[in-house]
């Protein structure tokens, strides 16, 4: 089991300096961006000593780079990890990584792989014979059709949106992406010189796009919207009436894509049902279509991901890919076709795990709509819970200070319940927190007695 579920007092942690308690360590890794005494921007320039002569290192970086923010989930990631190897009993549910070990025959075809001698470089684009297997099942359960000329296989579905962000965006350009998303969507808008345009929904409509929000925030430098289904972080699911909604906004403007990220495809929980933006009328011309396997078939480590979609925009992400990283491993390949020969959306071993998160689901459901202020939209699909824990806000913690906003509580729960979760704010609504439950009933059910403790205080106490 990945976490440790003993429980215990505050912790002094053995890092950096053993004499600082649990709190100030949690409350100084937590601090994502970089700051300077007394608030000061940090010197242009910096000295080096040297043996012989002092020289200067300019340390500035691009105006790009300095564009984008770092990833809260990673942050967080890393620094749970940090804290349960340094002996810290952290439940750690931040990272969006299932719990679950790659299926058998996937694992064996990369281990033949390797055995037979397939270590050298593969096509930029990835195998025929992956790029074909990708194709079928497509068409088989997605309903669009693509030939293999037309998908490029990348070492991540990450990489896949990023290259398809930048090969379709100009300086100036925007990009629609509907709140909450996924923290990474806005920062490659930013890296391609687009602006995000981010569109609000709500707890009371399942974090759903309202059609006629996107209408109204449509303009002539509107490029490209993304839509993420089954959601990180929210985990809803767009059902067919309203993307068909959607799609007829999009087809009255010419100049506007689509990027259809379905990463979370076959982890949905029925009644709710996946339907690919590409196979709507009208939108084959105008959706890139972003899928992988690390979710459903547990190879997050593998790290392989494509895009489908018309030649002209594909070729143009393979023309990206051929100068950043070439193809992806082709030991991850080989694994991938045998994923791909599983079954229908991944047969037994996808729908064995798809089960066991819709009872981790179920759980946490009902255990969090016990604790009083807790707004909850139940997910249809994914492994999330985006949890509106706005009613602690404001609130003052004994040894810790006042709840200002989820960075905060994320913080204190961090500090006090020794369980990591991720602020809303990094996915663009401050009200909630991510929860991710791609982990054991038994870790799921300590991080929650966990959460529900260190929340009893906060509950007496009045609003400062």
């Amino acid at each position: 089991m990945a976490n440790t579920l003993h429980s215990g007092t505050k912790c002094r942690i053995p890092l950096r300096d053993q004499s600082l308690p649990f709190s100030r360590h949690v409350s100084r890794s937590l601090s994502f961006l970089p700051k300077t005494r007394a608030g000061k921007q940090p010197n242009n320039t910096f000295a080096v000593k040297a043996s012989h002569s002092d020289f200067h290192v300019d340390p500035s970086l691009s105006p790009r780079v300095n564009a984008v923010k770092p990833s809260k989930t990673v942050a967080i990631s890393d620094l749970a990890t940090a804290l349960v190897q340094a002996g810290v009993p952290v439940i750690r549910l931040a990272a969006g990584e299932p719990d679950f070990d790659t299926p058998a025959p996937i694992a064996e075809a990369g281990i033949n792989a390797i055995r037979e001698g397939y270590t050298r470089y593969t096509p930029n684009a990835g195998t025929g014979e992956l790029r074909q297997a990708i194709c079928r099942k497509l068409k088989e359960e997605n309903g669009i059709t693509y030939t293999p000329d037309q998908v490029v296989v990348s070492n991540g579905a990450k990489q896949s949106i990023a290259q398809a962000v930048l090969a379709v965006c100009s300086p100036g350009d925007e990009v629609i992406i509907p709140a909450p998303f996924w923290v990474s969507y806005p920062e490659m808008a930013r890296l391609a010189d687009a602006t995000p345009v981010i569109l609000p929904t709500s707890i009371s409509d399942n974090f759903l796009l309202d059609p006629k929000i996107l209408e109204s925030k449509i303009t002539e430098r509107s490029r490209l919207l993304i839509l993420c289904s089954p959601s990180n972080p929210t985990g809803s699911v767009y059902p067919k009436e309203l993307l068909e909604k959607i799609a007829q906004i999009v087809a009255k403007h010419p100049r506007l894509l689509v990027l259809s990220d379905e990463i979370y495809e076959h982890i949905i929980y029925a009644p709710a049902t996946h339907v690919s933006f590409a196979s709507l009328p009208g939108m084959w011309d105008r959706t890139l279509t972003v899928n992988g396997f690390s979710k459903a078939f547990a190879m997050t480590g593998w790290r392989l991901g494509y895009i489908a979609g018309p030649k002209h925009f594909v070729a143009a992400c393979g023309k990206i890919q051929s100068q950043f990283t070439s193809g992806a491993s082709s030991i991850a390949q080989k694994a991938a076709v045998a994923a791909l020969g599983l079954g229908y959306a991944g047969g037994e071993a996808v729908s064995t795990m798809v089960k066991a998160f819709r009872e981790r689901r179920d759980f946490l459901v009902k255990s969090f709509r016990e604790i009083d202020g807790v707004k909850i939209s139940e997910p249809q699909g994914a492994f999330y819970l985006f949890i509106d824990f706005s009613f602690y806000y404001g609130r003052e913690a004994e040894g810790f200070g006042k709840i200002e906003d989820s960075e905060s509580l994320c913080r204190y729960l961090l500090d006090v319940g020794q369980v990591a979760l991720v602020p809303g704010s990094a996915f663009g609504d401050d009200t909630c927190i991510r929860i991710s439950y791609a982990e054991s009933i038994t870790t799921l059910q300590a991080a929650v007695e966990r959460i529900k403790k260190a929340l009893v205080p906060l509950s007496s106490t009045a609003l400062v």
